[in-house]
């Protein structure tokens, strides 16, 4: 996993990357109360905002931290954005971009350094 400094964690599976939340990011968000996700099949570029969150303390939206096609959306968080709180790192990501330059992961922290940025 890699992870960025606006606390958004990349998992690389088979077909594409899955982007989410930290844990961290949702203790600062409180509750979410509110998820707007794209449209499969959305062109996105690094640093475009693809996912809004609202929850009980702000509202944020969700950079796409690679350039890339969304090829799948987690309709379960639409309709139970708690899934963001409950599980961060599993049934709480947010999208599936198939990247057109995977190299910019590279530009994103390990776990060790993510959890030294935090702390």
């Amino acid at each position: 996993m890699k992870f960025t400094e606006e606390h958004e964690w990349l998992r690389v599976e088979d077909d594409g990357v899955v982007i989410g939340i930290t844990e961290h990011a949702t203790e600062q968000l409180g509750d979410i109360v509110f998820v707007e996700l794209p449209e499969v099949g959305t062109t996105v570029t690094k640093d475009e905002e693809i996912v809004v969150i609202e929850s009980v303390k702000a509202a944020s939206d969700i950079l796409a931290p690679i350039d890339g096609e969304i090829i799948e959306v987690n309709e379960a968080l639409a309709a139970n954005p708690a899934l963001a709180n409950e599980d961060a790192i599993g049934a709480g990501w947010f999208v599936k971009i198939e990247p057109s330059d995977a190299s910019q992961m590279d530009d994103y922290m390990d776990e060790a350094t993510y959890k030294a940025f935090i702390a």
